[in-house]
């Protein structure tokens, strides 16, 4: 089971604000670019900045909760506005990749973590969005299959934010859930690999 799972409902809730920002002329690739430039600020201010004021961590669960939202947003603009696009789907699927990264790595900012369990989260969760990609490549759909797809990561990744800010946890917990989270990415990309051949084996194409 995964957060994306609740995708739907999530929607649901922020089709109003779509269809305000359609009306505004926002577009989805506009959504997809801002939010990866934010996620690069925000890496780079609990980076350079937490260690001395942890409150800071507080960036990572407020910005991941409303990276999500901004997310789908790009999607409901692209699929129901008619908005998409090839460059769409190569800056979605980038862009992602790298806030992705970016926000991980962040945490090398707290004192005494491993930093080969962050690097080895962030390359093994950049595998399991690619493994998920290379569905369209065999004629399957875009693999979402978790048990750590993307928004489960920002939802760890946000409640560490959370108490690393009030210093509840330290590097031990850092680098114990980083390096959890990359077994669960492999698991992950490994599901996504079988599900995706599971689905080229039954299409009529």
């Amino acid at each position: 089971m995964s957060i994306y799972a609740l995708k739907g409902r999530f929607q649901d809730l922020l089709r109003p604000a779509v269809r305000g920002l359609y009306r505004m002329g926002i577009t989805a690739n506009a959504v997809t670019v801002a939010a990866a430039v934010v996620s690069l600020l925000v890496a780079a201010a609990v980076w350079c900045c937490a260690p001395a004021q942890p409150l800071l961590y507080l960036l990572l669960p407020l910005w991941m909760l409303l990276r999500m939202a901004l997310n789908a947003v790009d999607g409901m603009l692209a699929r129901e506005f008619g908005q998409q696009s090839r460059l769409g789907a190569y800056l979605n699927e980038l862009c992602d990749v790298i806030a992705d990264a970016a926000l991980y790595l962040s945490l090398l900012s707290v004192p005494g973590v491993r930093t080969e369990a962050l690097w080895l989260l962030a390359w093994a969760a950049a595998l399991s969005e690619y493994a998920g990609v290379l569905g369209l490549m065999v004629g399957t759909s875009r693999r979402y299959d978790g048990p750590m797809g993307k928004s489960d990561r920002a939802f760890v990744i946000g409640v560490l934010g959370l108490l690393l800010a009030f210093e509840w946890v330290g590097a031990t917990t850092v680098t114990g859930v980083a390096a959890a989270l990359a077994v669960l990415c492999v698991l992950t990309m490994i599901n996504r690999v079988r599900r995706g051949l599971r689905e080229a084996a039954v299409s009529p194409n």
